[in-house]
């Protein structure tokens, strides 16, 4: 049974009403997506900045409301979910956000950041049991207990990534919405964060959905891959199937853009015309196919749906598989 399922789940966010048109215009952040997600996979989200992936990750542990759709968690409908069964159940998902600097409050203490959630949902009963178990946190993400009293502009970047891990992982979680935990940092840091990211899944037997726009990053650290272009998911499979034979046009533009370090490589950087349409007026059929150096006449009047062309390989594309 998946810890995780979305249906077809849409996040648009209302604009002012056009009064010339007469209609009250959304951007369609998230439009109709569905996935599932097992207990410990991780399931890595890929695409364009705009394309949805944050609005998505923060949707599933209801930070924005969805408009429409459904998310079974371990069973039950978070979209259904308000107040104090909400509150309830977001112990068992939290969220990494993608910036250390400003997810981390300047004015508290290391102890009172991660604390803090040991307080909201009541899980120390006392001071001296509180004090332990941040120091056992800190302990986790590799970080030292003489750094209790400290404050966040004190740290570098990834000690500050470091400290909201901790804070994620204080009230023992299944899930984990990575949102680009590691877009803001040094490279060689980053190898560190995702080891310790490894490290944690294994022990704790977390499930993880990790989004970035570096294809390289997610493959390393991905069972399946999921590509987002314009708030739908054109692709998903398998880490190494969507890197070595990608289905959708899209998906083999991303891929083409990875740097390799063989000099001797002859593969051919795809460079896609215009820019990504508003998710506004999103176009008719195909939403990529403006960009399409593939696209026939029916790609512009008709929506692909999400099909399999492959096992266990999905792709939103009238010619995949052709």
């Amino acid at each position: 049974m998946p810890l995780l399922e979305v249906k077809s789940l849409k996040v648009h966010f209302p604009l002012k009403q056009n009064w010339f048109r007469g209609l009250r215009e959304s951007v369609k952040a998230v439009d109709g997506v569905s996935f599932t997600l097992d207990p410990g996979e991780t399931l890595g989200l890929v695409g364009e900045s705009g394309c949805g992936k944050t609005t998505l990750g923060r949707a599933i542990v209801r930070l924005v409301a969805p408009t429409a759709g459904s998310i079974w968690f371990a069973g039950e409908d978070l979209a259904g979910l308000s107040g104090a069964a909400l509150r309830a159940r977001r112990r068992e998902l939290q969220i990494i956000f993608q910036d250390p600097y400003s997810s981390l409050n300047p004015r508290m203490t290391v102890e009172d950041i991660v604390g803090e959630a040991l307080d909201i949902h009541q899980l120390a009963v006392s001071k001296a049991a509180r004090h332990a178990r941040v120091v056992e946190l800190l302990g986790d993400v590799g970080l030292d207990a003489d750094y209790l009293r400290r404050y966040p502009h004190e740290f570098s970047g990834g000690q500050r990534q470091r400290i909201g891990i901790a804070r994620a992982l204080a009230v023992k979680p299944k899930l984990l919405i990575c949102d680009e935990p590691v877009s803001a940092l040094d490279v060689s840091v980053q190898a560190q964060i995702i080891n310790l990211l490894q490290d944690l899944q294994r022990e704790h037997g977390l499930a993880y959905l990790f989004i970035a726009h570096d294809l390289a990053v997610v493959e390393h650290i991905s069972r399946r891959v999921m590509v987002m272009y314009l708030g739908k998911v054109v692709e998903l499979a398998d880490a190494k199937t969507i890197v070595r034979s990608p289905k959708h046009p899209y998906t083999q533009a991303l891929i083409s853009a990875v740097p390799e370090v063989d000099p001797d490589s002859k593969r051919q950087r795809i460079i896609l015309p215009g820019d990504v349409p508003s998710p506004i007026h999103p176009p008719s059929g195909c939403p990529f196919h403006p960009r399409c150096p593939v696209a026939e006449a029916r790609c512009r009047t008709e929506p692909p749906e999400l099909r399999e062309v492959g096992a266990q390989h999905l792709a939103a594309c009238h010619l995949a598989g052709a």
